[in-house]
């Protein structure tokens, strides 16, 4: 149902709420109290869309993984030669987690629910699919990638790009045009034949 005040239902505000406060605080350093008072819903509204702040988390954590793998998906499936799209894909990565830097925080510092957890079955089935979908554009470029297991993929691909973001949130570092590149390059150089 929505409120008058906002036009938002409850639902939405909770995980509004939830994507601000596990960003700037963490999900394990967040209460429910600050949960419900983030999102500005009693007690039972919140109980009525969620029974705990764990099942808020595997929500959210499972709706942002599939926002960025889709679009990841649908950037990689539109370079058809194999340096272009791992280019592109270090490039997609920068600028999403700039975007949605919320999103990228919570995909960065936290852990996955397992797939026994709220959001677990969610998370490992979208997990399944990314992975396939991806595999196939690879397969595609045989010739030129190298035979590499996905989780050595992820880090050669996305490693160092992955610790500018860290930097970048902490405030650290802001990257440049010319160091995303740069990261584009290394990442090329990484995951190509000899």
């Amino acid at each position: 149902m929505k409120t008058a005040k906002n036009g938002r239902d409850g639902r939405s505000r909770i995980i509004d709420g939830a994507l601000r406060r596990f960003s700037q605080d963490g999900v394990s350093a967040t209460t429910l109290a600050s949960l419900r008072e983030e999102s500005g819903v009693s007690v039972g509204s919140f109980y009525h869309h969620f029974a705990s702040k764990e099942h808020v988390f595997g929500v959210l954590y499972a709706e942002t993984l599939c926002m960025y793998q889709d679009a990841f998906v649908a950037e990689l499936t539109r370079h058809d030669e194999a340096r272009g799209g791992i280019e592109a894909i270090v490039a997609f990565h920068m600028a999403w987690c700039g975007e949605h830097p919320e999103r990228a925080r919570l995909l960065i510092s936290e852990r996955p629910p397992r797939r026994e957890e709220p959001g677990g079955p969610e998370v490992s089935d979208a997990r399944r699919t990314f992975f396939r979908q991806v595999s196939e554009w690879w397969r595609a470029h045989s010739t030129l990638l190298r035979p590499v297991h996905p989780t050595m993929c992820y880090v050669l691909w996305l490693g160092p790009a992955q610790e500018m973001c860290r930097l970048w949130f902490a405030g650290a570092h802001q990257p440049t045009d010319d160091e995303i590149g740069a990261l584009g390059e290394a990442a090329w150089n990484s995951l190509r034949l000899p």
